[in-house]
């Protein structure tokens, strides 16, 4: 499907576009909850993915599709499968070489263009996939367009034909499951860590799966499928919302993938509380000599810290850690640090006020902007696309409910990934003016809700607070300023009388000139000058 349609989609959605996961998808589609492992399928089901195992069968036994039923269906050569023979036409399609750093979603938005996909289940140990599409006609017609376009996702080409399966189905017993793996909901989750790079220990756990409910209990352990915990919520509808909203994240940008299905324990027991287990309804218990890392064949989680606390620079960390490290340790509360959808959408504008470059002197607080759109046939909405999901994340928590012109900004998710490169959408991927193209920690550190102070700065030598006033009174009172210089540079700190005027001549004067610097704008955290 051409981009620019899906584009245009978010024109009427009213500004609340908050997609569901595609976990929650398939649940709702009626596939079940375990879909993560190829486990849920009969041994039988597994041997017939092998296709190059069974004889081929002759032509006259293989089932024609009715001209009649089916017209398209017939004008398409059946794409051929790893062994070199013809696959009949199916609604489920096969895909290959999925890694693990690549999620359902990125699954879905791969085909969803052609139709809804009703059911999905993941094949983590052979890196494969099967997608059952709404009827036979969608399956047709993607199969049809990637025999021409090589699909690829996160850099990684994948390969379709159709399924050898005319249906999915799942095998409700638990032959051949892990013993802590169930089919049906509980408040006890098995979480599988794949493509671990960084080490993940109970308080990154615990600060990811916390924004969904109480988190009574976290074990975790080493088993033949990698690193994996048991996590206890307070209830079955908070391990309900957490599946749905983290199963196929990645906790770090490119890895640490969460794949999670349901326990079938019923209550978790934990005898310490240190780095590998913690009963947080229970602060009182024992804590245990650790052993050594190497005794143990997996990395230290603790070495996560130890790389801040030994001096080491911010790239040995793990992304999240070093954004984390710039707000004090933790992110913000409410922020989880795994959101992969880059792009929002705004509304509820000023359509008589603002503009494209006002939008990015705002968002730009959050991280860089890669192109901004005000919709054409909704203009108090927009579309502005983060350089990547965590600033997203963060724009969200910062600006949703903030007052602009008047106005009471919405700030959601859209529903599609990215912004399609058009006349009507601005460009900002290579500006210098992108405040996060150096200094990036600082920035983070600087990250903060609109407030009634501004701080302005790359202010000429010789510059009086009388020209700075002049500049920016024109949106609103201001109570106080105060001149000073920082190395040597002459900055400058601003108070209005509510956040609302603050927030207006940010927008209107960040990187405006001012006697022929190119001034740079951002909120004070201070409260007094």
């Amino acid at each position: 499907m051409n981009k620019d349609i899906l584009v245009a989609a978010d024109d009427h959605e009213g500004g609340l576009c908050l997609p569901k996961s595609s976990a929650r998808l398939t649940q709702e589609s009626g596939v079940g909850y375990n879909k993560a492992s190829s486990l849920s399928f009969s041994a039988e089901s597994r041997r017939q993915i092998h296709y190059c195992r069974a004889p081929l069968p002759s032509l006259s036994l293989r089932r024609s599709v009715s001209r009649r039923q089916n017209p398209r269906s017939l004008s398409l050569l059946n794409p051929l499968n790893k062994c070199g023979r013809m696959s009949e036409p199916s609604k489920v399609i096969h895909i290959r070489n999925v890694g693990h750093e690549i999620a359902e979603s990125d699954l879905l938005q791969l085909l969803q263009p052609f139709g809804m996909v009703s059911k999905i289940v993941m094949l983590r140990a052979k890196n494969q996939a099967l997608l059952q599409m709404e009827d036979l006609h969608a399956s047709v017609s993607a199969l049809q367009y990637y025999t021409s376009v090589q699909p690829s996702i996160r850099g990684r080409n994948v390969y379709m034909q159709f399924s050898s399966h005319q249906e999915l189905t799942t095998d409700q017993s638990s032959h051949g499951r892990n013993s802590d793996q169930g089919s049906e909901p509980n408040r006890i989750l098995l979480v599988t860590i794949h493509h671990m790079i960084y080490p993940i220990t109970v308080e990154i756990l615990h600060q990811v799966f916390k924004a969904y409910g109480f988190v009574e209990k976290i074990v975790t352990f080493q088993k033949s499928a990698g690193f994996q915990a048991l996590i206890q919520y307070h209830s079955r509808q908070e391990a309900v919302e957490a599946f749905g909203s983290l199963h196929g994240r990645n906790i770090y940008d490119g890895c640490c993938q969460l794949d999670i299905q349901y326990s079938n324990l019923s209550e978790l027991q934990v005898h310490y509380n240190n780095d590998r287990s913690r009963d947080f309804t229970n602060p009182s218990l024992p804590t245990e000599q650790r052993p050594r890392a190497s005794q143990q064949g997996y990395l230290d989680p603790a070495n996560l810290y130890a790389f801040q606390q030994a001096g080491a620079s911010y790239a040995q960390m793990g992304r999240v850690a070093m954004i984390a490290a710039a707000f004090g340790g933790t992110l913000p509360h409410g922020v989880t640090g795994t959101n992969e959808r880059c792009t929002l959408i705004v509304s509820n504008l000023n359509t008589d006020k603002i503009d494209e470059d006002k939008l990015f002197n705002l968002f730009s607080l959050y991280g860089n902007i890669v192109r901004i759109k005000i919709l054409r046939n909704k203009p108090d909405h927009a579309l502005v696309e983060m350089a990547d999901g965590l600033q997203a994340e963060l724009a969200v928590h910062y600006l949703k409910g903030s007052i602009l012109f008047g106005k009471k900004l919405e700030v959601n998710y859209s529903k599609y990934p990215n912004i399609t490169p058009a006349p009507d959408a601005h460009d900002y991927l290579n500006s210098s003016i992108n405040r996060f193209n150096s200094n990036v920690v600082k920035n983070y550190r600087h990250c903060c809700s609109p407030t009634k102070m501004i701080h302005i700065s790359a202010l000429p030598q010789d510059i009086s607070e009388e020209a700075i006033l002049n500049h920016v009174s024109e949106h609103g009172t201001v109570l106080n300023t105060k001149l000073f210089e920082v190395n040597g540079k002459r900055q400058a700190l601003i108070l209005f009388k509510s956040e609302e005027e603050a927030t207006e001549a940010l927008v209107s004067k960040h990187a405006s000139t001012l006697e022929g610097n190119t001034i740079r704008i951002s909120f004070s955290q201070m409260q007094s000058i």
